[in-house]
């Protein structure tokens, strides 16, 4: 089972266009039970558009956010056509941003493989909301960055009820 798994993060991405971003992005592949590779682009897709709990978005290497799920728009606000080709700072509080965060993330999960953190984020409105993000790099089958995997959890009920 573990030499399918690691065999599986080796395998060349294959390439299909996010219908929303209308941009290159990678199309999953996974192993049947047949042990065939059985591309799943749509499947895939429709249940990274159909979380509602987690934002769950791509990066280019720069940061600027090329997909956007519905989770993404319940938790941050923005619609896909609001926040697609924008920078990712601007979920940061201004200080964070000034601080050079955003840039460490990408930094770090780009050298180590991950990157993760629970700190106030910003919706469209202005307020703050508690979260969790694991930032993830993206790489192709040569192992060249292409960009960055990025999941947040709103966790202000969490953190408000463990306060009381």
């Amino acid at each position: 089972m573990a030499s399918a798994l690691t065999a599986s993060r080796r395998r060349p991405l294959n390439w299909g266009t996010s219908v929303r971003s209308q941009r290159r992005v990678p199309e999953p592949v996974v192993r049947s039970q047949a042990t065939s590779i059985v591309p799943t682009a749509e499947p895939f897709r429709l249940l990274v558009e159909s979380v509602k709990d987690y934002a769950i978005l791509i990066l280019d290497t720069d940061g600027h956010v090329t997909t956007w799920n519905a989770g993404a728009e319940r938790i941050k606000g923005y619609t896909a056509e609001e926040i697609i080709g924008k920078h990712f700072s601007t979920f940061y509080p201004p200080e964070d941003v000034a601080a050079g965060k955003c840039e460490r993330g990408l930094e770090v999960a780009a050298r180590e493989g991950r990157f993760e953190d629970e700190d106030w984020r910003l919706r469209k409105d202005g307020s703050r909301f508690w979260a969790n993000a694991v930032i993830t790099p993206l790489r192709d089958h040569a192992g060249r960055l292409i960009g960055f995997a990025k999941v947040t959890r709103d966790l202000t009920e969490r953190r408000q009820a463990a306060k009381r």
